[in-house]
């Protein structure tokens, strides 16, 4: 005999239970389509991150170099950047013309929709038998719709591949779990590999997910040894390009860096730490990441649109103005100027050591946590400012109010512990504990926790749609006969 769980995931046999079924899934996925198709109409941009993966690419497929373009024309090596978004660009320009970058954004476009079918299958085994399918449903539903995600597909930048990296992460380990085998083993590796290749911070993901796929796997459900051979060649076949990768860094620069150097500075480049410093004393939201932390060096850095608590006294007021007039002469960061800037930063650490160390990087996080996630839209940055754009104030508010839900129901599946609720946890606590560091926020940096969130979101609101139907189900005559 069935169970009620057996009945409640099985594909329905009759045509008209096939078809709702695939309506279901048909409907969610159209739906995002044309939502990021209108993101790409509205938002495509090449700019910033896009210019630099873009040139590296170009660069491979003309010259066979992973360089960067000077402003003479000249070409020279660099690492700013690990090799695996220009390498996605450069298969792409080759597939689509060169600098196409509209056709990237439709395979970022197609491979954000699949990683939401992965997604919904992922909350599907995680959750108890009795919600998986409106688990499944709820949470295709919830990534498919999210504006956040999909606005990020119209940029040509490492986050939307990420995303599908996490996916694909997520729904291996738990295949994986289920059945252990070669197949699952190659796909978690493979969906590591990806993250680790596309950002640095990619390679949280096999810290946090590794360990929960490989060990405590029920006894007699694979042979020790057959185990212990999968995890060795995908241990070997994750390391095999960063080892690559390390030892042309090290033939090119003869500098040890098996990753990217956390301030995206080339060997021999000055990284500017004394501005750094002074910027993280002070520095707690996007808009001074745009107006301010963007600008310098080569640019224009506005005095008047520094915040009140980057200045301590009138007289560290008057020597930070002094200072940002000494470096707007020439918009150089020189090393003098540089200097300046890093015992400004000493001694406003040495006043406010706890703002400086605690409360400014705290703020930093929750910004980029909790903030509207207007960057990719033609909204002004000031959008709390009601009197100078009511509308979009108003469109602010409504999108972080969305913000908050995805956080908050993500939070109530966290409560319910569905499989696989702690390592989705210890990502993004690790997650937050890397962007303590960060000097500059932007909310793009949380993005990448959202596939957690949608799965454990969709998981919550399966739960609290069981929850609310019960009394209802409880007062049918059916029930009724069925409790008699």
């Amino acid at each position: 005999m069935e169970t009620c769980a057996q009945s409640e995931m099985k594909i329905p046999r009759n045509l008209s239970g096939r078809l709702r079924l695939a309506a279901a899934v048909v409907v969610p996925l159209a739906l995002g389509l044309l939502i990021r198709l209108r993101a790409l109409q509205k938002l495509f941009q090449v700019i910033g991150d896009s210019v630099i993966y873009g040139d590296i690419a170009r660069n491979l497929l003309l010259h066979g170099r992973y360089a960067l373009t000077g402003a003479n024309g000249e070409l020279y090596p660099t690492l700013i950047r690990l090799p695996g978004y220009p390498f996605l660009l450069a298969f792409g320009f080759r597939l689509f013309g060169m600098e196409n970058y509209v056709a990237a954004s439709c395979i970022q476009i197609a491979f954000e929709l699949l990683g939401c079918l992965l997604l919904a299958d992922f909350a599907r085994r995680i959750a108890p038998a009795a919600l998986a399918r409106r688990a499944a449903f709820c949470t295709l539903w919830l990534a498919c719709l999210c504006p956040f995600t999909a606005s990020y597909t119209a940029n040509p930048m490492a986050e939307t591949p990420t995303l599908f990296a996490i996916a694909l992460a997520l729904w291996s380990a738990s295949v994986f779990r289920q059945k252990p085998g070669w197949l699952p083993a190659l796909s978690f590796t493979a969906a590591i590999l990806l993250a680790a290749l596309l950002r640095p911070d990619g390679a949280l993901v096999a810290i946090a997910l590794a360990p929960a796929t490989m060990l405590g796997l029920p006894h007699g459900l694979i042979a020790p040894r057959r185990l212990a051979r999968i995890a060795l060649v995908c241990a070997l076949i994750t390391l095999a390009p960063f080892a690559l990768w390390t030892a042309r860094n090290w033939r090119v620069f003869h500098v040890f860096e098996p990753l990217a150097p956390r301030l995206a500075n080339d060997p021999g480049e000055d990284p500017h730490l004394g501005w750094e410093a002074w910027v993280k004393s002070w520095c707690l939201d996007f808009v001074s990441t745009y107006d301010i932390y963007w600008n310098v060096p080569d640019d224009h850095l506005d005095f008047s649109k520094l915040p009140a608590r980057a200045f301590d006294s009138p007289a560290q007021y008057a020597e930070t103005a002094a200072l940002v007039a000494d470096y707007n002469k020439t918009n150089e960061l020189t090393p003098e100027i540089d200097a300046r800037f890093a015992r400004l930063a000493a001694q406003r650490a040495t006043t406010h050591p706890w703002r400086t160390h605690l409360w400014l990087p705290v703020g930093r996080v929750t910004d980029m946590w909790l903030r509207p996630r207007i960057e990719n839209l033609p909204i002004d940055l000031d959008w709390w400012v009601y009197s100078h754009h009511r509308q979009e104030t108003r469109i602010s508010w409504a999108l972080a109010a969305l913000n908050a839900f995805y956080l908050l129901a993500g939070a109530v599946g966290l409560w319910l512990r569905p499989r696989f609720w702690l390592p989705m946890l210890v990502y993004m606590l690790l997650r937050s504990a890397v962007l303590l560091t960060v000097e500059a926020p932007e909310a793009r940096y949380t993005i990448e926790c959202f596939p957690m969130l949608f799965a454990l979101g969709g998981v919550a609101l399966a739960w609290a749609i069981a929850t609310l139907s019960k009394p209802a189900r409880a007062t049918t005559p059916e029930h009724a006969s069925v409790r008699a």
